[in-house]
């Protein structure tokens, strides 16, 4: 489709409401309120009028927005109409505005996606509307917020900027040679790179919490049948998320809760318990549970401490820990505290964090959430922070790696073409975060992921 054209859409949501808001955009936009209002009005300005047919009936009445480009949202000629929410009403009026010729209705993030045409927005940006009003908690509508306001394009910009010095400089001594500049041997470059390195290394920092406040941490509870994993799925959830029982295999299907500790949220994981099941339903279930395990971001390994005395992971079961995926990090959960007079508290054992506690009382819990907390490095006073996504950090991590690639080429003291072109390539995936350099069908799956209004 042309972005020639001009669009239409509803950009409050779809049913009853207070307020319906229509939005336009495009060079017909001053034909709609020439058709629709009877005149164009004053820029900025709200204007009460009434929404006319095309026979002159009013359809009804309401606040008119006339915004003319480039000074709006998306750079072009944007008009507002804010009427009543019925949807009858809202349809009617769209229906008189989709009969003037070179309207159309939009896309699923066209507005956003003219306002990254149109320089309006760069892609962090853009992609950052569609987080904030996802955003499942105050934190995240923050950080959303502060990546809205371009505090991670402002990061990554800085970055670029210094790249694009560092190639000067490596860039001038390739190509002269005569002028006896070593940037091989005079530290200058090892300097300037090493500083780029550790600005990026601390990027990506934010940028990993950024990714945990977006997309959630997700965390599954296993172990043996009755060991309590759905007592605990209960603890964390503050409610009776699951059914509790004394019969073992009680769970057969895979439960989901999501929740917030501190703002930073989490999908608890209850899963089936693991044993050789000879019922078909329970194998099933079984199955289920291994495929959550295995894509995991941390494993609750639960332990019913009225069983066993072992406190190490491959002693208490070592089939289990031998068929978890390498480097998944597992934390393992002594339940049963109640019963057994076990100290409540964390501890390390052979690497694992151990945590007792007794979900049936909910003493110990408090402790588990600060360590699920610390555990993926989730800072809560982190000021300035910003939402992320996975391209985010696969970008980042792709500059990073060309970064370390340069730094070896220019410690062996190799080709220095070599060195400009890892710069060249670190340079061109952090210019893909802001759209800088970005193939249209990244920009396609971006935008399509947005509200029709937005």
């Amino acid at each position: 489709m042309s972005h020639n054209d001009t669009i239409v859409a509803q950009a409050t949501p779809p049913g009853r409401g207070g307020v319906g808001i229509l939005r336009i955009s495009g060079l017909k936009a001053r034909d709609v309120a020439q058709a629709v209002l009877g005149k164009l009005p004053k820029p900025r300005y709200a204007d009460y009028l009434p929404f006319k047919d095309a026979d002159g009936a009013t359809l009804d009445q309401g606040i008119a927005l006339w915004f003319p480009g480039p000074n709006s949202f998306t750079g072009e000629d944007v008009l507002e109409l804010q009427g009543h929410g019925g949807p009858v009403i809202l349809d009617l009026l769209l229906k008189r505005i989709l009969t003037i010729p070179g309207v159309r209705i939009a896309r699923p993030g066209e507005f956003s996606e003219r306002a990254f045409l149109n320089d309006k927005l760069d892609l962090a940006q853009a992609e950052a509307i569609a987080d904030l009003i996802d955003a499942s908690s105050e934190q995240a509508a923050r950080s959303a917020l502060n990546s809205l306001q371009g505090v991670f394009s402002a990061r990554v910009n800085y970055l670029v900027e210094a790249l694009t010095h560092l190639r000067i400089y490596v860039e001038a001594a390739i190509d002269f040679p005569d002028e006896e500049i070593d940037f091989l041997s005079d530290g200058k470059i090892e300097a300037q790179l090493n500083g780029v390195i550790a600005d990026l290394d601390a990027v990506r920092a934010e940028a990993r919490q950024g990714s945990l406040l977006r997309e959630g941490m997700k965390v599954v509870i296993a172990g043996r049948p009755n060991a309590g994993k759905s007592s605990l799925l209960n603890a964390l959830a503050g409610r009776e998320a699951a059914i509790v029982t004394d019969i073992a295999g009680t769970t057969r299907d895979v439960l989901r809760e999501h929740i917030h500790i501190d703002g930073m949220p989490l999908h608890i994981i209850d899963t089936a318990g693991l044993r050789d099941a000879s019922d078909e339903v329970e194998r099933i279930g079984i199955e289920r549970a291994w495929q959550e395990i295995e894509q995991a971001d941390r494993v609750l390994f639960m332990v019913d401490g009225t069983t066993t005395d072992a406190v190490d992971p491959a002693d208490i079961w070592p089939d289990f820990i031998a068929r978890l995926p390498k480097n998944l990090p597992i934390t393992v959960v002594r339940n049963k505290a109640d019963i057994t007079g076990e100290t409540l508290g964390i501890c390390e054992v052979n690497g694992h964090s151990l945590v007792r506690l007794s979900a049936r009382t909910g003493e110990g819990v408090d402790v588990l959430r600060h360590h699920l907390k610390q555990s993926m490095g989730f800072d809560t006073n982190m000021e300035g922070g910003f939402l992320a996504r996975r391209r985010h950090l696969q970008a980042l991590a792709e500059a990073a790696e060309h970064l370390e690639q340069g730094k070896a080429q220019l410690l062996g003291a190799w080709a220095g073409e070599l060195l400009a072109e890892e710069l060249r390539l670190a340079q061109q995936s952090l210019s893909e975060i802001t759209g800088e350099f970005t193939s249209d069908d990244l920009l396609g799956r971006i935008f399509s992921s947005f509200c029709i209004g937005k």
